[in-house]
């Protein structure tokens, strides 16, 4: 069996995948742009590829007429063409839940940072301004405990659920807002959209992109939030508007804002975003929350198995 990997920086060269050798021949990719990933496709002809961003569409399929399987490295698999993968017999297999515990981490770490002001009283000791502090502490930059503070959760999945038990651990009140429109049964209320906006203290966004989340945080949701309110968004970046969201930062619409998705991903040049500098109002990572090294090795070993069970004839986390 021939095995293609045609984006494997996109879950880390520090991930050992040693194992997929024992399954056949293996040429892997670090990256691959639209035009080499098409002349690498046709030149391996593989039984399997596995994929992150790589857009597995009618042109790509049709360069691999061995091909048997697409391993997806990710949940989502918008980048392949089900209906052509299904009308060739190709198996199409991802990987769900492997990031649960790291994406719920990174949530509280944004917020964390933001909430407790760690940028500003960190770079207060490092300026050498607490050296010549007559006293020994500093409360210039006030920030609040979150207990008794009102933790509102857009996607209420297997994260969102994740995040908010952590967050009544510390004493917040939950709530939830459905984009569906759908009541889950969990212990916390669920409130339409304005009354959610307008009752949050903190925010986390964990939800799919889809009609009714595109552009969910505009102008017009940020004008109804609390001043005080804390974004933050580690589910879509097309579910914030960035040029409506740096309006609100830069006029305190909103406090502060701590991203880990965006719309475009690099971030373009011309983000308004990037005027923003003061790490206090915004901190912005790249898209990084799914990937500790634990989630990362978990996330292979599950392609791995997907690929193994496929060999045998089974049909292990199979969409196609």
């Amino acid at each position: 069996m021939k095995i293609l990997m045609l984006d494997s920086s996109t879950y880390g060269e520090d991930v050992n995948v040693d194992k997929f050798y024992g399954l056949g021949e293996v040429k892997s990719y670090q990256t691959s742009t639209r035009q080499e990933a098409l002349e690498r496709t046709a030149g391996f002809n593989p039984d399997v590829v596995i994929i992150n961003k790589i857009v597995a569409d009618k042109e790509f399929i049709d360069c691999a007429p061995a091909l048997k399987m697409i391993a997806e490295t990710a949940t989502g698999y918008n980048n392949i063409d089900i209906n052509y993968a299904k009308e060739k017999n190709i198996r199409v297999a991802n990987v769900a839940g492997y990031s649960t515990d790291s994406v719920v981490q990174h949530t509280f770490a944004l917020g964390l940072y933001l909430i407790e002001k760690m940028n500003y009283y960190d770079n207060y000791v490092k300026s050498g301004e607490y050296a010549e502090c007559p006293i020994f502490s500093h409360f210039s930059n006030v920030f609040h405990e979150l207990s008794g503070k009102t933790w509102g959760i857009v996607g209420l999945g297997t994260i969102g659920k994740g995040v908010a038990k952590i967050a009544s651990d510390f004493g917040c009140k939950v709530i939830y807002y459905s984009a569906s429109g759908k009541t889950q049964d969990v212990p916390y209320e669920r409130e339409e959209f304005d009354e959610f906006l307008k009752k949050s203290d903190i925010i986390s966004i964990h939800a799919p992109l889809n009609d009714k989340t595109n552009n969910l945080f505009n102008k017009e949701a940020f004008d109804k939030m609390k001043t005080s309110t804390v974004l933050l968004n580690l589910g879509r970046g097309p579910i914030v508007n960035d040029a409506d969201l740096t309006e609100a930062l830069e006029q305190g619409k909103i406090a502060a804002a701590g991203l880990d998705v965006l719309g475009k991903e690099p971030i373009e040049k011309d983000n308004p975003l990037l005027r923003i500098k003061d790490s206090t109002k915004l901190v912005i990572t790249p898209h990084v929350a799914w990937g500790t090294v634990e989630a990362r090795t978990r996330l292979m070993d599950e392609v791995y198995e997907n690929i193994a069970a496929f060999t045998k004839g089974e049909a292990r986390n199979a969409v196609v």
